[in-house]
């Protein structure tokens, strides 16, 4: 059974949730990250889970552009610090199935994941 990673306000965490659902997959507990932020930790293991920190990263928050953070050259540890400080950097939803993982929502990824 999947966990799932997001905000319950984000329609795409929503729409990834009712695909679950109706692919008849329980989710197995789901997280709110903007009342239960991820440590630098989590966010290693999730980024690692996804295929990189590049991938779990969110360059479409607006808080990104608002930053400056375009501007600038950011490493890993940069992007990990940015998604513990501030969920909106972490790309939602993550569904998180054993030790993989995807970020944002993709049927095809989901399909992936759960087969």
């Amino acid at each position: 059974m999947p966990w799932l990673r997001g905000n319950a306000e984000c329609t795409t965490c929503q729409k990834a949730a009712a695909y679950l659902e109706q692919k008849g997959v329980s989710i197995r507990s789901y997280r709110n990250l903007k009342e239960e932020p991820l440590s630098e930790d989590e966010v290693r293991a999730l980024a690692a889970k996804v295929g990189g920190v590049e991938k779990l990263f969110s360059k479409r928050a607006m808080k990104y552009r608002q930053l400056g953070l375009h501007e600038q050259q950011l490493s890993d540890d940069d992007l990990v610090r940015l998604m513990a400080e501030e969920y909106t950097f972490v790309t939602r939803p993550v569904v998180v199935r054993g030790g993989r993982a995807t970020a944002g929502f993709s049927a095809k990824r989901v399909d992936e994941l759960i087969a």
